[in-house]
């Protein structure tokens, strides 16, 4: 049996919430991107100075949305999800407390605004060593190619699910282990 086509009825809450988010971002202090890729991959991007925070939305699915967020630790200083229960939310706050995803922060949309259930932490401590450095100096110079140009799509991408890829040396992510330096341990 085939699944009905999501109407755009189903996709408005995430829009909201994507903009709510970006609201609140940009109210401390950060500048944002939502969807600057042009492709869907990355929901938001924060930055304020040469910090990067990754956002990553889904109105539900809160197991989703958490694969998502680690996926793409490789690109942002912290990442975080928002949801929008707050239920949810607590609940993956208390099933990921003490894993190797406690740095991921987790929000939710609550009465119309955001709502930090657990703020967001760097991936990796300033005096270690940061596997993703390269990775991430990449993501930036293309960061501000996007913000000069006004847009993603004006902006050639070679492909940044293939990119993510090949930042383990090769190895595909279903293969990656999550304790890196800094991790912390469950």
């Amino acid at each position: 049996m085939s699944r009905a086509p999501r109407s755009s009825a189903t996709l408005e809450p995430e829009r909201v919430l994507v903009r709510t988010v970006a609201d609140h971002l940009t109210a401390v202090g950060y500048r944002t991107l939502i969807d600057p890729d042009g492709t869907d991959y990355f929901d938001l991007v924060a930055r304020r100075g040469s910090e990067i925070g990754l956002v990553e939305v889904k109105v539900r699915d809160a197991r989703a949305v958490l694969a998502q967020a680690l996926r793409r630790r490789g690109w942002g200083d912290w990442n975080a999800v928002a949801l929008g229960s707050e239920r949810s939310a607590m609940r993956l706050a208390e099933r990921t407390r003490g894993t190797r995803a406690e740095s991921v922060g987790i929000w939710c949309l609550v009465g119309g605004a955001v709502r930090v259930v657990r703020p967001a932490a760097r991936w990796v401590a300033a005096p270690e060593s940061d596997p993703y450095a390269s990775l991430r100096e990449r993501f930036r110079r293309w960061l501000d190619l996007v913000e000069e140009v006004g847009g993603g799509s004006a902006v050639r991408w070679s492909g940044v699910p293939g990119a993510v890829r090949r930042a383990s040396g090769g190895r595909a992510f279903a293969e990656w282990r999550l304790d890196e330096p800094g991790a912390p341990k469950s």
